[in-house]
């Protein structure tokens, strides 16, 4: 299975990007996670006419992809500029063709809450674009834990564990979804 992990965080050190590197590095055996690269999009505009080589690149990766990951930082309790703005590009190919029905999972590391104001934002998006969000395990981490180290990496064994039953969920939930 190939998932597309896509982190809306941009920081190098970012707890998302911690979360994400931990899901990549142990999923399940037969899962291949590609990570995205969104610090070089340009904002949704329509009145760009040709794709920029960082949208066709995203393009190319959720094309292949099985399952996406869609890790949420929160930003003002809501989802961070940088994945909706990735999601928006996604959007307005013909026929919604990388996004609708396609499976996907949320994660995310924030304030107090975690991520939680973001996810419910990210899921109310999931509908208009047809991706279908699995519902548990639901992945929160606080970002300004000691669940993370100095580097932004997850160390907290409860997390990690919710992400590998997480990547589980997503594995048999992305063939239910394909019928």
């Amino acid at each position: 299975m190939n998932v597309l992990g896509i982190c809306g965080s941009l920081r190098r050190q970012s707890r998302n990007k911690g979360l994400l590197r931990y899901a990549v590095a142990n999923a399940p055996a037969d899962m291949t996670i590609e990570v995205a690269d969104l610090s070089a999009m340009p904002f949704y505009n329509a009145d760009i006419t040709e794709r920029p080589a960082a949208v066709e690149a995203l393009f190319a990766q959720m094309a292949a992809a099985d399952a996406l990951l869609l890790v949420c930082p929160e930003y003002n309790y809501s989802m961070a500029p940088a994945l909706k703005n990735a999601l928006d590009w996604a959007s307005r190919e013909p026929d919604n063709r990388l996004l609708a029905g396609k499976a996907c999972a949320i994660m995310g590391a924030g304030g107090g809450m975690g991520t939680s104001r973001a996810q419910y934002h990210l899921r109310q998006s999931c509908v208009f674009l047809d991706l279908h969000p699995l519902n548990k395990p639901e992945v929160f981490a606080n970002a300004f834990s000691d669940s993370f180290d100095a580097d932004g990496n997850l160390v907290d064994k409860r997390i990690q564990d919710l992400i590998v039953a997480q990547l589980n969920a997503l594995q048999a939930h992305a063939a239910r979804v394909k019928g």
